[in-house]
């Protein structure tokens, strides 16, 4: 018997290429995401190898963190205007070579330069992304399921990069965790070129407004600034630059309302649901954020654990994370609606961190990091995408890079303020115990304690906002 091959049908072959498409962004996400997250490990090592001081390898993080924030509104912007597939691209090629000089940087200019140069490659990638899945799944309810699919896999390499970072420098040494990104970025940059479909873009022509470009570019980049380098000037200095960033946005928003073809349509933030999503993001990723990052301090620092033993402490996370996400995300979002997703998920991160605010100096991790970590991890895996779709729902067609741009925007923003904010009073708390006499491993404690304490109230804060601003209304536009 001879056997009939059928020849797929051209909406199989669409599919198929759609998802295709979806794997070679998420490939390029995870890689930006990771290399945000991986050195946070290797901190201790970096300093010990090149010298820097406390204040300086703090620029190791600050020198990524600037450009990228600054930069993502921008070429969000610039994605619609020359191709979204074009600024992908790009970005990968960026991106993946200056993670290489980063791998093979000897000093500490070398090293802070080429982090600021992956900065942009990242904002390049990472801000068209979001517009360019918006674009392959019109349909809601495919387009819930890669929503939880590009959730999943950003917030699963978040938590994936403090286990790889802690194996790379114990295993070889702090210069791998870069240079693993050479071979993920070739295959990334290849498999981006052949599989995403082209788009010429509107033409630079119909909304390049350089001189508003450059105001909100300096604006955000000093904004991240104020935030990222808060601890370590006066508070008088810190005002005077947050003023100057006031400014620079105030002058911004004025040039966008009289300008012919304006970098950012002011009408974007009528939407009630996108503002929302945007504000609400910024408070529960500066909670996530402090809590990677201070509870990956509290594991080492008063626990004892080594470099690769707190990455694996963590790795429990981005399991969770993906198991949900790709598992159930989608389907709970379509059964309950993106709303109540958004609102189970933030109780429970607001419950993650209170329970974390109780560690104590002769704690566990079993005890007293590994239940706060599920719940935050299955609180994020619910929240995210629920609000990620939230966000770009509020978006045109026309704007849907700027309004991944902006998403983008305001996570960095979130981030860096959490990582500030909560690191500055964990800092603060710690040396004032010490100065009365405590002893070091009670003060620490103590510290991270006091930041997850204000944690748990920037989550709440989160909640509030979430509950009265993106409240479905039956019959009101967004």
């Amino acid at each position: 018997m001879t056997a009939v091959v059928q020849t797929p049908t051209p909406a199989l072959r669409r599919t198929y290429s759609r998802w295709t498409a979806l794997v070679v962004l998420c490939a390029g996400t995870l890689m930006t995401i990771l290399d945000g997250n991986i050195v946070t490990v290797a901190m201790p090592a970096v300093q010990s190898d090149l010298g820097f001081s406390g204040a300086g390898l703090a620029w190791v993080v600050n020198a990524y963190l600037i450009p990228f924030g600054g930069l993502l509104l921008l070429v969000g912007r610039l994605g619609d205007l020359v191709g979204r597939k074009r600024m992908f691209a790009a970005g990968l090629a960026v991106f993946t070579a200056a993670s290489v000089l980063c791998g093979v940087a000897t000093s500490q200019g070398a090293l802070i330069a080429a982090r600021a140069l992956q900065g942009v490659g990242g904002a390049m990638t990472a801000a068209v992304v979001l517009g360019m899945l918006v674009a392959l799944f019109p349909e809601p309810r495919e387009q819930a399921r890669a929503i939880a699919v590009f959730s999943a896999v950003g917030a699963a390499g978040g938590a994936l990069g403090t286990f790889l970072g802690g194996a790379l420098t114990q295993a070889l040494n702090w210069h791998w965790i870069f240079l693993i990104n050479l071979p993920i970025g070739i295959v990334a940059l290849l498999a981006a070129i052949r599989v995403l479909d082209a788009e010429e873009g509107e033409g630079l022509g119909r909304g390049a407004d350089y001189p508003g470009a450059a105001l909100v570019t300096g604006a955000l980049m000093l904004t991240v600034y104020v935030i990222v380098g808060s601890g370590d000037r006066a508070v008088t200095t810190t005002l005077l630059l947050a003023l100057l960033a006031l400014a620079l946005f105030t002058a911004f928003t004025v040039r966008q309302a009289r300008a012919a073809r304006p970098l950012l349509r002011l009408r974007l933030f009528g939407s009630r649901v996108l503002s929302g999503a945007n504000a609400v993001q910024i408070l529960m990723i500066a909670t996530m954020y402090g809590f990677q990052f201070l509870g990956a301090l509290y594991v080492q620092r008063v626990l004892g654990f080594g470099e690769l033993l707190t990455g694996t402490a963590f790795l429990p996370a981005p399991i969770v994370i993906g198991v949900l996400m790709l598992g159930l995300s989608a389907r709970t979002i379509g059964r309950f609606g993106p709303y109540r997703v958004l609102l189970a998920g933030l109780v429970l991160i607001v419950a993650g961190m209170a329970l974390l605010s109780r560690a104590p100096a002769g704690g566990s991790y079993a005890a007293d990091v590994l239940p706060p970590l599920l719940l935050l991890s299955v609180g994020f895996a619910a929240a995210m995408p629920a609000l990620t779709g939230l966000a770009m729902s509020g978006a045109r067609e026309e704007d849907a890079g700027l309004a991944s741009g902006l998403f983008n925007t305001t996570q960095v923003v979130g981030g860096s303020l959490g990582l500030a904010v909560l690191s500055v009073l964990a800092a603060s708390r710690t040396e004032g115990l010490l100065a009365g006499g405590a002893e070091v491993i009670s003060a620490t404690a103590e510290g991270y304690q006091a930041a997850f304490r204000v944690g748990t109230g920037i989550a709440l804060g989160a909640l509030a906002l979430a509950a009265v601003v993106l409240r479905p209304r039956v019959g009101a536009g967004r």
